[in-house]
């Protein structure tokens, strides 16, 4: 955060919004750090306990908003984030509170959107209900992956051709608001990322691969996309199903892209010989 960001917002409980991983644990941390108190609404069936449950915390369904909006307002909370996966539920599972119902409404067609398009409404949603919506990133800056090569290896010129073949794919994706990342190997792309996410995603391209060496994860923020919510994060477990696919290596988006654990992603990646490289608009192959 700024030094601006920081005399704003020194006081006051900062909730957390919880779904699924080891993020939100990180960001309450993150936040303790800096001496204000935290407050995890932790979705029930998504969030962790391993991960919540040493914080303040209530569990709450997804869809009770009004249990949501109680406990965020009990614990002053002014800031907020959103952080961590969950699944979007079918309609016949939703089943809302009436505050969740009133907020449902006034989301109106965005229901309907991608996932870029229902976070955004519901950022403005939660903007009028008082609350600021802070971007995980503000207070995990040291897990955003920085340009170059996080570890000992490189990409090749094979590798390099489909980072930039991943690149356009992954764009245009984007712009449909379908995913944010894409598998590339020699030009071919094995598998594009949707709502199963990103290990799924890697596990069906490693049954199409294509005979020969390669094979490039490509993971970028969509066009336009509101960085408060779903910034792409690459983990341990991504590096392991890229081993898994036999890539060559994983490439995200410098400064855009959050590393549960940074240390153990460059560890495994150089212990498999894969490459973990961070793209920038000056350093980005065919740039």
């Amino acid at each position: 955060m700024t030094a601006a960001g920081d005399e704003r917002h020194q006081d006051g409980c900062v909730g957390i919004l919880a779904g699924g991983g080891p993020l939100p644990g990180q960001v309450a941390a993150a936040v303790s750090e800096t001496g204000r108190p935290v407050f995890i609404v932790a979705f029930q069936d998504f969030a962790e306990p391993s991960v919540v449950e040493r914080w303040p915390h209530a569990y709450v369904r997804l869809a009770a908003a009004g249990a949501i909006l109680s406990h965020l307002r009990a614990h002053k909370c002014r800031d907020i984030v959103l952080i961590g996966p969950v699944r979007r539920p079918s309609f016949r599972d939703i089943r809302p509170d009436a505050e969740g119902a009133r907020i449902l409404a006034r989301l109106g067609r965005a229901l309907f959107a991608g996932d870029d398009g229902l976070l955004g409404a519901l950022v403005r949603v939660l903007g009028e209900e008082g609350f600021t919506v802070r971007g995980a990133h503000e207070f995990l800056s040291r897990s955003l992956g920085h340009a170059g090569p996080l570890g000992r290896c490189v990409p090749d010129e094979n590798a390099e051709a489909d980072i930039v073949r991943g690149i356009e794919v992954v764009r245009m994706l984007g712009r449909l608001d379908i995913g944010q990342g894409c598998v590339v190997q020699n030009g071919v792309v094995l598998a594009v990322e949707a709502m199963e996410g990103t290990d799924a995603m890697l596990a069906r391209a490693g049954t199409c691969r294509q005979p020969g060496d390669g094979g490039v994860l490509v993971k970028l923020c969509k066009p336009g996309q509101d960085r408060r919510a779903d910034m792409p994060t690459i983990g341990p477990r991504t590096i392991e199903g890229a081993v898994r696919a036999k890539l060559a290596g994983v490439a995200f988006e410098a400064g855009g892209t959050l590393l549960t654990d940074p240390q153990a992603c460059v560890a495994a990646a150089d212990a498999a010989g894969l490459f973990l490289y961070g793209i920038s608009g000056t350093n980005a192959p065919g740039s």
